[in-house]
Formats: C-alpha cells, structure tokens, sequence
C-alpha cells in the first residue's frame, strides 16, 4: 500500500470545496456521474478509431444505493485509470487547478459554474471517498484511491476484475438524506435525465403480455431501471422528427402539460455551438407565472434553469431546452453577462424567434390570427423590451378590434386614419379594457363611426405607451376618458342653450353632489342626443396610476382623477332640471342624472342599485 499527501498550497482547501465552492450540495452527484459519462465516452472515441480490441460491452452507469453500509457508488465501465493516472489526476492536476480556481473566485458569492473540479464535490457529502478504478489498458492492475477529506490519501492495488471505475462514497451524518432512494432518482431525474450515456438506478416492474388472443397472460418482469433518455429531440436533425416527436419531447420536459402552440428547432455550429427546441406555451392572460421553463445543458449535462443571462428577458416566457458548450459556466454571473459569445447567441435566439414568428404569419395568417390570443403577450413583451425583435415584429403585431377583427398594428393605424385624426395630426386609437363596463362609451364612439380596439393585458398599458413612442403619429385614448365628442379632438365648437347664470346653476347643483368625491364637475354644449351626465376618466392620469400600480410604486402622486360632464344641451337638464321651480326637487333630479351615470359606469352595486332603481320608478311617474 502507498501513502501520500496531496499536494496543495492552501491547506484547507477541503472545507473551501465543502462549504464555498458549491453553494447547493447536491450537485455532487451531477458532478460524478458527469465523469462517469466522460470515462465512458472517451471509451467509445477509443473504440471507434480503433484503438481497442474487440466489443467494448456493456457501458451504462450504476448507481449504487446500500443504506446499511451508508455508502453510495457511481459506477462506470469507462477507460478507467492506473496508477499513475491516478496519481496525476485525483493529486495533481485537480488539486493545483482548485487551489487556482478559489484563489482567483474568492471574493465572488455568484460563481455558478459547478464544471472542472467535479470530482471533489464529493466531499461536500461524503466523510470518506474511494476510487476503485482498473484501467482498460492491456495488462493494467486494479486500484483503489481513497481519502477522508483531507490532505493525506492512500492508494493500494486491488483485484477488480472488469473495465472501469467505482467511486464509492461514504455518506456523512449531515447529508444522509442522499441515502434516501426517492432523493437520489429526484436528483438523478433532475440532472441526467438527457445524459448520452444509459444511467441505471436499480430495477423496475413492467407488465409484459405472453401468448394471443383468448391465450394471452399478463406477467410482471423485473428490468434494468434507465433513467434517462440519452438520445433527446434536441440533438436529432429536424427533418427526423414529426409533429408528434415534438409533442412527445415537450411531454417528457413537462409532463401533464397542455400541449405547445408551436415550437422552433435550435441548430447552430458557427460562429459558437448551439443546440435546442424552444415551445411557445399557451399563455392566455398569464405571465410572470411562466417563467423559468428553460433548462440549459452543457453537452446535455443540465446546468440551470435560471437562463436570464444568455436568453433575452422576454424569451424567458418561452419553455424548452438550450444546450451549448460554449457557454462559459465555470466562471461568475458578471463575466458571463460581459461574455462576447453569451451576447451572440442571445442576439441568435432573438432573430430565430422573431424569423420563426414572421414565417407563420407570412404562410398561415389565419392560423396565426387564430394563436393570437395565447401568443400576444409574448410578442408585446418582446417589442417593449428589445429593439432588435420590435423591428421585426412590428410587421405581424396584432390589434383586435371590439368586433373580433385582427389587423397588424401599421395596417390599423391607416384603417382608422380618415375617421380618426384629431387636431395635432395625431390618429386616434380608441380602446376599452372592459367592453361589458363601457358599453354606453362605445355605443356612443361607434354612433360616430369610430372603431375600437380591445386592450385588456396587463402588459398593455406599457405596450401602448411603447407604441406611440416607436410608431409615431398615434395615440391611444380609452372610451371613457372623454366625452364621445372629444375622444378625437377637432376644433369644432358647440353652443349651449342655458345662459351663463343657467349654467353656473347646474354647476353648483352638480358639486354639491359630487364634493365628497373628489370628482370635477365641467359643463359641455354635446348633442341633445348624447348621454345627460357621463363620468369621464381623463387618460393620461389613469394610465399613469395604472402605470404606478404595475410597478408597485406609490400611488400619492397621482389622484383617483374622474370628471362627471354635464350636457347642457340634454333635454333632462336644458329643461326639467333648469325649470324645476321646488330647489329639494332640482337637487333629485340632479341626483337621478348623476346615479344614471354611475350606472352606465357600473359604480351602483348592492343596496345603493337598489335604491336607485326604486328611485327611477318614481322619477318615471
């Protein structure tokens, strides 16, 4: 038996891989069955040119579960090592390359690359770690390495009689959990679920079917538990794959989901190297609830799913898999912020989507219309947030109009243009977040032969904001911002049929009602046939509150503004409210044409409706 110190400058070195190198102690096992995966592809490269005899065999992974002995192995029939690999790499080059790593990521908390000292995570769990290796060289001897997570070592031949390496760990008091059967196939599932070589965690049950017809027997068999699937969708040929094999993929990814709209296939080898199947889910009215839905992989080892830094913000809503080794991932967030290549593959992904998106609107426009609804947040979200993707999206961008029509954005503005320019050149676009609520706004807009888009998302305030930013020459006014009249501004004046003092009456009438409300009361000249009293909430006030409340900010700044416009020119004030002669009786008439207009704004709920209703029947008589 040989003895030896491993050679390293910092002397804890251990406790730094245990507590610092690796913040989340699970990855071990991501870490060990990642080199089992290595041995065993080297292996196969090996074969495959050649350079060993005969068939290589059997080549999945075991792990190895025994909660009496409190041990774990990983178990490969890789290349194995000798003794002196051995030495030079569980000594020296692990050891030399981690006391570089710390010293030059010591002051970083972020660093989430887990790659490279995959080996010595194992500490992180285990009190003792042996290696038991035979290399699959003619004439090699079997070793065993083993250390109890300090500086000394021991390394003795030993007379393992197959090809491959064992790495046995003894699982610490602390972390005994990793002896628990469901922990270890969650983290299993979890990182090797795509791994290119079989991994078998024990055996399972299947029912098989023996004989025909009248004769068949159902039995149950014992067979090889494979965890993973080592050949995934992503990294076959697109023109190999249907319809269903993307379903069937997108079910694996996310089981019991609904299934995807569409999906778009990443293959990329120049100027870095990407793989990948992005799928629009369905998203409806959702948002934030979606993210975090794709995982990245490094030559199908799984590394995140917190994919911010190399997929632009918006394209987080999308689910799927990435998986490029040219990533950097041994390094802190910042540098991979910064990272050339990481920009360029975002600034990839983006136009892929974006081209992707364009194809089926150019091919299949019904079909598009028709996904609208589930797609239109992703797209806005999008074109608020990068310009690159607004540029090309701002072709296809949909607007729906009250009657269920869908026009791109560009084509809309020149639809409505004629009917719809105000005074300052400016095309209106008229909107209703709640067309039940403001169905007398725009039975009103309509009478005029305006046209009315339905903007109801969350995301919608800032994508209008976005949009008269970008489009120029727009802006968008909801239908009860205003009365019908001034929703398009023109100069057009309107004469009122009360006298000044008439009109000053009905105004103090109208305050006294409305005082505790914080409500402005204005008087206008609209036609006899518009509503007697409307309660208006003027745009650019509302839409910032809105705004606020988004951003979950303060609402100090901007008050609950709501105007209550009396039209002097309706027959209900030009005549029974001035020439009521009892004041008590002006006051509720006053009151009935202020009630109306909360109703037609649905503000009248409960015992004030009824009220109100048994109020009409006597102001009907």
């Amino acid at each position: 038996m040989h003895k030896g110190s491993i050679s390293v400058q910092t002397e804890n070195i251990f406790p730094i891989i245990k507590k610092f190198l690796y913040s989340d102690h699970e990855i071990f096992l991501r870490e060990l069955v990642s080199n089992a995966v290595d041995a065993t592809t080297k292996l196969k490269t090996l074969s495959g040119k050649g350079l060993i005899k005969g068939d290589i065999g059997e080549t999945a992974i075991e792990i190895l579960l025994d909660e009496e002995a409190k041990t774990l192995t990983i178990r490969d029939r890789g290349i194995g090592m000798t003794a002196d690999e051995v030495e030079k790499y569980l000594n020296q080059v692990a050891f030399s390359s981690a006391t570089e790593f710390v010293e030059k990521y010591k002051d970083d908390a972020s660093i989430i690359g887990h790659f490279g000292l995959g080996f010595y995570s194992a500490f992180m769990v285990a009190s003792k770690v042996e290696v038991r290796t035979l290399s699959y060289q003619d004439g090699a001897k079997g070793v065993t390495w083993a250390c109890e997570g300090n500086p000394e070592y021991t390394l003795e031949d030993n007379d393992k009689d197959f090809r491959g390496t064992d790495v046995i760990l003894h699982i610490n008091e602390e972390s005994k959990e990793f002896l628990g059967n469901s922990r270890i196939e969650q983290l299993l599932d979890k990182y090797c679920k795509f791994l290119p070589v079989p991994i078998q965690f024990g055996t399972r049950t299947e029912t098989i079917t023996e004989g025909e017809g009248d004769e068949a027997t159902e039995k149950e068999i014992e067979v090889d538990n494979i965890i993973n699937n080592p050949d995934p969708a992503w990294r076959k040929a697109p023109a190999d794959l249907t319809d269903e094999d993307y379903k069937a993929f997108y079910n694996e990814l996310y089981p019991f989901s609904t299934p995807p709209l569409f999906w778009i296939h990443l293959n990329i080898d120049y100027p870095f190297n990407l793989t990948g199947i992005l799928y629009f889910p369905k998203l409806g009215n959702s948002f934030e609830v979606q993210k975090n839905k794709i995982q990245l992989y490094s030559n199908q080892v799984y590394v995140t799913d917190d994919v911010k830094e190399i997929v632009p913000e918006f394209l987080t809503l999308l689910h799927g898999v990435i998986d490029s080794p040219d990533i950097p991932l041994n390094v802190s967030r910042s540098y991979l912020q910064s990272d050339g290549n990481v920009k360029k593959i975002t600034g990839y992904i983006t136009k892929k989507v974006a081209d992707k998106l364009a194809e089926l609107y150019k091919k299949d426009e019904e079909g598009f219309i028709s996904k609208w609804d589930d797609l239109g947040v992703f797209v806005k979200y999008g074109m608020i947030s990068d310009d690159k993707f607004y540029d090309r999206s701002v072709k296809f961008a949909l607007v729906k109009n009250i009657d269920g029509k869908y026009f791109p954005i560009e084509q809309y503005k020149e639809e409505v243009k004629a009917q719809q320019t105000d005074k300052y050149d400016k095309v209106v676009m008229l909107y209703t977040h709640a067309p039940e609520q403001h169905d007398s706004f725009i039975a009103a807009a309509k009478a005029k032969g305006y046209d009315i888009l339905v903007l109801d998302h969350v995301i919608d305030n800032h994508f209008m904001q976005h949009m008269e930013h970008k489009l120029g020459g727009i802006t968008f006014v909801r239908v009860d911002s205003d009365t019908v009249d001034n929703l398009v501004q023109k100069d057009e004046q309107a004469e009122s049929v009360l006298s000044e003092e008439q009109q000053e009456s009905v105004k103090g009438l109208f305050e006294a009602i409305v005082t505790s409300t914080g409500s402005t009361v204005m008087l206008k000249p609209l036609s006899p046939e518009d509503q007697p009293v409307t309660i208006t909430r003027p745009e650019f006030m509302r839409r910032m509150k809105e705004m606020q409340g988004l951003q979950g900010m303060s609402f100090g700044d901007f008050p609950d503004s709501v105007n209550v416009v009396v039209n002097t020119n309706h027959p209900l004030v030009a005549n029974k409210l001035v020439e009521e002669p009892d004041a008590d009786k002006q006051k509720e008439v006053a009151d009935y044409l202020y009630k109306l207009a909360m109703l037609n704004q649905q503000m009248l709920k409960g015992a004030e409706l009824t009220a109100f209703i048994n109020k009409s029947l006597n102001f009907l008589k």
